[in-house]
């Protein structure tokens, strides 16, 4: 099943066009291989169905509205992001700036621990509804990982969900909260076009988001066309992260995304990365490579690669320090 995104935005270099997004029955029988061929097709696809209750989103959608709307004062004092914590516009350490402001939390197998990050407020009704959810979420995602083991038939199933599920597991969780841009034709240069969230993919295994009913999310399709995703508050986004994309030697490839801002409603995002202990080491699955197959990439532990890549922009092409050069004869 697939469902058409909108033509929304346009200006003198881009048009962004229509693309059928792919959007997975989490109960279709046939589930597995869908999931499969849009992992394989766009690294980027749509779950419906996924048994999380309406509750569990919208109870975390508001705690997290309540703290970004504190007086900045307040919200100050959770910062600076270092790199957990709260963050306003700087994103990362490498001069990335976007038109956002974030949470962003650990997760291991006590999930989100309040001594991480102090939040103001009724803090203990932020952490309740913040772990309900995280403990959904990764499930969901472990859900998913164990259809696509056995849509690509590769054993043993839990061969990728048992990264997430890992009490060592290096996870995280970040609320993404682009306010209303009300100078957003000035401060774009009339283009109509402000960053909120630079384009880059997720280093991680995979990415779980879900977003308020406010557009801004954007895809880049193979050919380099920017298409805009239409918001679905009641369902979930699956993204290929670039460790996953290595472990199917390339079968999977991870999706550049971006977010735009938006002149009139706030966005706000929730998304986790489900990630690999530190110390796993990132390479193609041996269960899943055909005979005389060669490996696409140098091996590397988690730990490498996410070292590596926090070094570098957003934009910057994480991957391509860790692709082997093959000779063609």
């Amino acid at each position: 099943m697939v469902v058409s995104s909108q033509t929304t935005l346009q200006n003198s270099s881009h048009i962004f066009k229509t693309c059928n997004i792919p959007v997975i029955d989490m109960l279709d029988p046939q589930a597995k291989f869908h999931i499969t061929k849009a992992c394989q097709e766009f690294g980027f696809l749509k779950v419906v169905n996924h048994g999380i209750p309406n509750e569990t989103m919208t109870n975390l959608e508001g705690d997290a509205a309540k703290f970004f709307n504190l007086p900045q004062c307040e919200k100050n004092k959770v910062c600076p992001a270092n790199p957990f914590g709260y963050g306003n516009k700087r994103i990362g350490s490498n001069g990335d700036v976007g038109w956002v402001e974030y949470l962003l939390f650990t997760t291991n197998s006590e999930i989100v621990s309040e001594k991480s990050v102090s939040i103001p407020g009724n803090s203990q009704l932020f952490w309740s509804s913040l772990n309900e959810y995280v403990t959904a979420v990764r499930n969901m995602a472990c859900l998913v990982l164990e259809k696509i083991a056995d849509g690509l038939t590769i054993e043993p199933k839990n061969v990728l969900s048992r990264l997430l599920r890992d009490q060592k597991s290096d996870s995280c969780f970040r609320l993404n909260y682009y306010p209303p841009c009300t100078e957003l034709e000035a401060l774009s240069g009339g283009n109509g076009n402000l960053i909120g969230f630079g384009e880059h993919t997720d280093p991680q295994v995979i990415s779980v988001i879900r977003s308020n009913n406010t557009t801004g999310l954007q895809i880049s399709l193979r050919d380099g066309t920017w298409v805009s995703v239409p918001p679905d508050q009641y369902s979930f986004f699956i993204i290929v992260g670039d460790s996953l994309q290595v472990m199917t030697n390339g079968r999977f490839r991870g999706v550049k995304h971006r977010v735009l801002a938006n002149s009139l409603k706030a966005r706000l995002s929730m998304i986790y990365f489900g990630g690999p202990p530190l110390n796993e080491k990132i390479a193609p699955l041996s269960s899943l490579m055909e005979e005389g197959e060669e490996s696409l990439y140098k091996e590397f532990t988690w730990h490498e690669y996410k070292k590596s890549a926090y070094k570098t922009r957003l934009s910057d092409h994480r991957l391509g320090l860790f692709e082997k050069k093959i000779e063609v004869s």
